[in-house]
């Protein structure tokens, strides 16, 4: 018998072997339960009492309607004396953003769309409607001021005022 035959034959073999399947323990038949007391009534969501009302977030107390409302500044220009900027925050989560910069004709843009607050109730976002124009950010300073943020959510190290001021309700 050829050597190689007879290396081939035994390799075979232990692969055939190693496959087989060994002879396991018959199953036991399962008994379906009878007593259905001891499974729980499905979630169908949160109690009345756990509702949150809109304008808020669940971790938190920011009221969005008391903090709605205009607020107004000269925001520094490269090319320009300045911008001034009238942002409305309206109760329903909307906003419009107005910004007319100074001795400049026909260089006024608005921009509309949603607002949120975010980073624990210290920072605004302006989502507009456009989705051609970015997000802004505006730092909440106190209730009666906020200071507009870079894209990357600080703020700007220029050291100009970027502020801009809550107005009287008219």
């Amino acid at each position: 018998m050829n050597p190689k035959f007879l290396a081939l034959a035994c390799i075979g073999a232990f692969a055939l072997a190693a496959c087989a399947q060994k002879n396991a323990a018959p199953a036991t038949p399962v008994e379906p339960a009878t007593d259905v007391s001891a499974i729980a009534p499905a979630d169908t969501g949160p109690a009345p009492a756990d509702v949150i009302p809109a304008g808020q977030t669940p971790d938190s107390d920011f009221d969005q309607r008391a903090f709605s409302g205009t607020f107004a500044g000269t925001l520094p220009c490269a090319d320009c004396p300045g911008i001034d900027v009238t942002l409305a925050l309206e109760a329903d989560g909307t906003y419009q953003l107005t910004q007319v910069y100074q001795e400049r004709p026909d260089a006024t843009w608005q921009v509309d769309g949603s607002w949120t607050a975010e980073a624990d109730n210290r920072v605004l976002r302006l989502d507009p409607d456009s989705k051609t124009d970015n997000d802004q950010l505006y730092a909440i300073d106190s209730h009666d001021r906020i200071v507009m943020l870079g894209a990357d959510g600080q703020p700007a190290q220029s050291g100009l005022d970027y502020g801009l001021t809550r107005q009287p309700a008219q």
